[in-house]
């Protein structure tokens, strides 16, 4: 073991500020990256700056007392920002100290980045790829439990590349099951807050990837985020009971893309029954399904599972735009999830989504007309923002005569969407916020400017929960960190959890 690899390592999780509320879900990623550390012998802390408004502070107060000097930055496209301020402020304060970025963007940047050197191309995406390899020692694209050894040993590569099927660093279904539970110890659980139907509930991952090819949607060219990793139902059962008898949650949101694309689908639903049956317990679940796939059987089973509310991304109620999507799904296909779930009393959230390519006045009536014919029991309505690693993204070309702005071609019916180039390190664009103040639009088609879309959607779903007496959405106050808690290296337990030491 190398001098590198027995220091302490920092691990961190930047605020997520376009969320109305970010102590909801925990960010498992990142510490299924601490938990392969911690079984490897190492010293691991986790930074969660999720929820905390002056997360500067915390970074400081933490690299004043802390002897570590690795430190590694998840994050999201839509963190960037606040994960470029971290990597900032660490550099000023920890001189000679290495710091890694992983997670979605990164590999999401390198993946489009690669894609414009194979055709030839210095677009925006090797610019931005470029900006991370100016601002961090290491980045590291794809799966992080195995690559992360790479990054903190000796003599790092600037790029460790784990989002290659040929990759020895690419994780296997069978590593995938093999590798141990997210360290949720690191993390102040308690500070999270999400239920389900009254009930304490937390999120928890049961497969990797999603083979569908929605052209909104990041990583379906990126083998870690397309190819379609599932754990056992033996395994995923192991780890909700293991987080009951621990932490004593009732309630668990899987997170998976779409739950129903496990082959062994109604194996897992009849497991997650059994378990209920050993611990005597009713236990209270949620999660995605993918419209078109989805059976009266299967909603039948998932009501005596336990689940109560079903997700799934309808996106639109326009026929067109489904196709321009590439949804693989039809408007009768979704209407007829809606109503499975609802015989047998599951609640449906329906995932809706305006901005598409070819995106007009006509389209958003349409899916006015189509929510308010299928009554879900609960919409999100945003607004698309072309991501690194989407089709949007990944395959728009450069408009020639308007510099700075690059469009996308749908091939089946021409259709376009046009979005200007943004620095996703200085600007967070996101699809999901504050609706009073929080959307704005980088993208328009040629029926609608961005300043319609906004309108749009705005307007869209302001009618929509009139009309259906849907809930009103809000958040919760952010959390603030104060000095005072953090002057003696004792860091609140809702910034700082640590492994194997206590800082002093």
């Amino acid at each position: 073991m190398n001098d590198a690899s027995l220091q302490p390592v920092c691990l961190i999780i930047p605020p997520s500020a376009f969320l109305l509320d970010e102590r909801v879900f925990v960010s498992l990623g990142i510490l299924k990256v601490a938990a392969v550390l911690e079984q490897a012998g190492h010293d691991v802390e986790v930074l969660d700056c999720s929820g905390i408004v002056n997360y500067e502070a915390a970074v400081y107060d933490y690299c004043s007392t802390s002897p570590a000097k690795i430190f590694g930055i998840t994050a999201t496209t839509p963190q960037m920002p606040q994960a470029a301020i971290i990597g900032a402020k660490i550099r000023s304060l920890k001189p000679g100290a290495r710091i890694i970025l992983g997670g979605p963007h990164v590999t999401l940047t390198h993946t489009a980045a690669r894609k414009e050197t194979e055709r030839g191309q210095r677009g925006r995406a090797v610019r931005a790829f470029e900006s991370l390899e100016r601002a961090y020692d290491v980045l590291v694209s794809g799966d992080g439990e195995k690559a992360i050894f790479k990054a903190i040993g000796d003599n790092p590569a600037k790029l460790i590349d784990a989002n290659d099927l040929k990759s020895a660093l690419f994780l296997s279904r069978e590593e995938f099951e093999r590798s141990p539970f997210p360290a949720r110890h690191l993390v102040d659980l308690e500070s999270y807050h999400y239920s389900i139907d009254g009930e304490n509930a937390t999120n928890i991952i049961g497969q990797l990837g999603c083979p569908f090819s929605c052209g909104f949607c990041g990583g379906r060219e990126s083998p870690c985020l397309r190819v379609a990793r599932i754990r056992s139902t033996q395994n995923v059962i192991h780890e909700i009971e293991t987080i009951y008898r621990e932490y004593g949650y009732t309630g668990y949101m899987f997170y998976d893309d779409e739950l129903n694309v496990n082959p062994h689908f109604m194996e897992l639903l009849d497991g997650l029954a059994r378990l209920q049956i050993r611990i005597g317990r009713r236990l209270h679940f949620r999660g995605f399904v993918k419209a078109e796939l989805f059976t009266r059987r299967q909603a039948e089973a998932m009501y005596m599972a336990g689940f109560r509310w079903i997700l799934s991304g309808f996106e639109t109620g326009s026929p067109r735009m489904l196709v321009n999507i590439n949804k693989r799904a039809t408007r009768e296909e979704n209407a007829r999830c809606i109503e499975y779930a609802h015989e047998f009393n599951l609640k449906v959230k329906a995932l809706m989504s305006l901005g598409h390519p070819g995106e007009s006045p006509e389209t958003v009536a349409q899916t006015r007309q189509w929510l308010l014919q299928v009554k879900p029991d609960d919409a999100d309505i945003t607004i698309i923002t072309p991501y690194p690693g989407t089709s949007y993204y990944d395959r728009a070309q450069p408009l020639d005569k308007e510099p700075g702005t690059w469009a996308y071609r749908v091939p089946a019916t021409g259709d376009m969407l046009y979005c200007k180039e943004i620095d996703y390190c200085d600007t967070s664009v996101y699809y999901k916020g504050d609706p009073g103040n929080g959307y704005q639009a980088y993208t328009w088609t040629d029926h609608l400017t961005s300043a319609d879309l906004v309108k749009a959607r705005n307007h869209l779903e302001k009618e929509i929960r009139a009309h259906l007496s849907l809930p009103v959405q809000s958040g919760k106050a952010a959390l603030r960190y104060e000095h005072s808690m953090g002057q003696h290296g004792d860091f609140p337990r809702s910034i700082l959890r640590a492994s194997q030491q206590q800082l002093v």
